[in-house]
């Protein structure tokens, strides 16, 4: 039973996806497709790592995972360093295919890549108009079939990378932003846990965002430390800070992307206060994001 994940922008109100699945299952082998998300932004390949990025490590080795996000090559169209082929890549035992548009530079541990080849076999005319059915659905069915990565591309070493926002780091500070919001509204922030035991070394702290009377000076281990309808601050499962609601959903409340005013890109400050060095709320939050 071969095992494909798929992760695309195409949504759900149109027929793409079920177009896609059903040429998969028109394939003579005992295929299990697995939905990650088909509603990611239109050409959020950010948004597409970080999915990928959260449920990779809960899959067998030998899984074949399609990103279908921004997935249309760019050939031949003026300077060639700008190129987008089709690509495949090897990485800990699991096989991705998309375009090189920069989402592969995103995977954890893409530089250990054990290997990548570039597909550029365009012999049908249709392959650059419809790449999803004469190139991408051929590449799975071809690593279905156990072929060889070099029998299907070229192979290269290095693939395009992109530089999404990193936190800010500075003297007993993290200046981080918002990088996803799930359908609970809990806001995640491109803090790692990692990185707040690194800058804060244990020190007391406080977590405030663009409205000074909203601000957060603990970290919970579960979203019922507080009562329901608090705010709350954790490290989800992925080592990422989460601003969240205690069951604050639609309909009960809201959750803290919509109470607190976060969205993606918004700034989210933690500041540290070594012994003697701590200052009042109020003099926090008058200093600019």
């Amino acid at each position: 039973m071969q095992i494909i994940t798929l992760t695309t922008d195409y949504g759900l109100s149109d027929h793409y996806v079920a177009s896609l699945k059903g040429q998969l299952y028109a394939s003579p082998h005992a295929i299990t497709l697995v939905d990650i998300s088909h509603n990611v932004q239109p050409f959020n390949i950010a948004q597409a790592a970080y999915f990928v990025n959260n449920v990779v490590r809960d899959f067998p080795e030998g899984t074949i995972h399609f990103l279908g996000v921004d997935a249309i090559p760019l050939i031949g169209i003026g300077n060639p360093d700008t190129n987008m082929y089709p690509i495949i890549m090897k990485l800990n035992g699991h096989y991705f295919v998309g375009c090189d548009n920069g989402i592969f530079s995103l995977l954890n541990d893409y530089k250990n890549a054990e290997e990548i080849v570039r597909i550029d076999d365009f012999s049908s005319k249709f392959a650059l108009r419809f790449p999803l059915r004469y190139i991408y659905i051929p590449t799975l069915l071809g690593l279905i079939n156990q072929k060889k990565l070099t029998e299907l591309g070229e192979p290269i070493d290095q693939v395009k990378r992109v530089f999404t926002t990193q936190p800010v780091i500075e003297n007993y500070l993290i200046k981080g932003s918002v990088i996803h919001t799930d359908k609970y509204g809990n806001v995640i922030v491109n803090i790692t846990e990692k990185l707040f035991n690194e800058v804060g070394n244990g020190n007391p702290f406080t977590i405030f965002f663009k409205n000074a009377q909203y601000f957060i000076e603990s970290i919970s281990k579960n979203y019922y430390e507080v009562p329901t309808a608090e705010k709350l601050a954790l490290f989800n499962e992925a080592g990422f800070l989460e601003i969240a609601i205690n069951k604050g959903v639609s309909g009960n409340g809201g959750g803290a992307s919509s109470l607190l005013g976060l969205n993606v890109g918004d700034t989210i400050r933690m500041e540290f206060h070594p012994k003697g060095s701590k200052e009042s709320i109020d003099s926090l939050f008058n200093r600019d994001l």
